[in-house]
């Protein structure tokens, strides 16, 4: 292994080595069964000096995630699984029901590429043959993790930039600055220093969800008043980050896509004023998705892979809906990778993606 190669670290790929091994084998037991500006004076909130308890409860603690996963993803499998059973009520599959299969997986938003591609499996091996719902759903699991699985990547971190500057996008209500906190706090505990930037100037309520999020994660937060420049505000965040050696800098950005044209000079602006300091920075650009707005997400990447330069999908709050299935259709049409996924409101409940896990949850429930 290169020098290079030992200072790229992921975080993700360590938190999945304090995994227990009891995820592997539900899985491989379920698969077994299927086949700048002038500023104001910035202010930096420091953390409490100690972290307050995160909500998880005992039960919480004990479950792992991929049953938190499953759980998670229940709406979005139900469907899949009870249309699944309702289509396939003959004994021998036709043209009827691969037509019935193909609208269920396309009301599902896996997408054209994903639907096509599972019923031309079923047609040119299973024509008028015997086939049951499980088999159904068993092709549906390993065509999904097939799909998904180019694009299922950690989250690197080059321990030789110092900090690592991630900007964080996304469409307010996304869920973007809790996701922020979250992947702070997963940064601490892995015991790095981290600071944030609270970039969505315009919102009293995220600079303020900032910070206590801040105050959890150990993680001091750099903001100005409502209504500041962001530009001027990641600058001094990425001044006292590099002065006070921070390992890792998490910006938080305004997501007001009615005026795309003021966003994509606010964003273009904080990347110019970065690039000051760092041209090679900012390191990545994470977009965070809301699964509950289904085919609006696909618009979404669209746009902010274009204004901002994305380099990585989160999605959250699969749990909210029955259209997780999104997913799918958005690794197909975009080619990005994506990170993590959130299934809930806890700290812990934001997870590296690992296309295999998704696909069982997902279609096999």
């Amino acid at each position: 292994m290169d020098n290079d190669t030992q200072k790229t670290s992921s975080f993700w790929q360590r938190l999945r080595g304090q995994e227990t091994s009891g995820d592997k084998a539900e899985l491989e037991n379920k698969q077994s069964q299927t086949d700048q500006s002038a500023a104001p004076t910035p202010t930096e909130t420091s953390p409490s000096t100690s972290r307050p308890a995160m909500a998880d409860t005992p039960a919480e603690k004990k479950t792992s995630w991929f049953q938190r996963l499953k759980s998670g993803l229940s709406k979005s499998s139900s469907r899949l699984s009870e249309g699944i059973a309702t289509v396939f009520t003959k004994r021998k599959l036709d043209a009827e029901m691969l037509q019935d299969l193909e609208d269920l997986l396309l009301q599902a938003d896996l997408g054209v590429d994903t639907a096509t591609r599972i019923t031309d499996k079923l047609s040119s091996g299973r024509f008028d043959k015997e086939i049951s719902p499980e088999e159904v759903r068993g092709v549906l699991a390993t065509e999904v993790a097939e799909a998904l699985d180019p694009v299922a990547s950690p989250l690197l971190i080059d321990e030789t930039k110092t900090p690592y500057v991630i900007l964080m996008t996304g469409v307010n209500g996304t869920g973007k600055t809790t996701t922020i906190g979250k992947l702070a706090n997963q940064f601490t505990g892995q015991g790095k220093r981290v600071m944030l930037a609270a970039g969505d100037t315009f919102r009293a309520a995220a600079i303020d969800q900032l910070k206590i999020w801040g105050d959890r994660a150990g993680a001091p937060v750099i903001a100005h008043a409502v209504g500041s420049d962001a530009a001027g505000l990641a600058f001094d965040a990425l001044k006292k980050a590099q002065e006070e050696q921070f390992d890792i800098l998490l910006i938080d950005t305004a997501g007001r896509l009615q005026n795309k044209a003021n966003l994509m000079a606010e964003l273009e602006k904080i990347v110019r004023v970065i690039k000051k300091f760092d041209d090679t920075a900012p390191h990545s650009v994470l977009l965070v998705l809301d699964a509950t707005t289904g085919q609006n997400a696909l618009q979404q990447v669209e746009v902010f892979r274009n204004i901002a330069g994305v380099t990585g999908l989160i999605m959250t709050k699969l749990d909210g809906t029955a259209r997780g299935g999104i997913l799918v259709a958005i690794a197909a049409k975009f080619d990005l990778p994506i990170h993590a996924i959130g299934v809930g409101e806890g700290i812990d409940d934001l997870q590296p993606f690992v296309a295999r896990e998704f696909a069982e949850a997902i279609a096999l429930g």
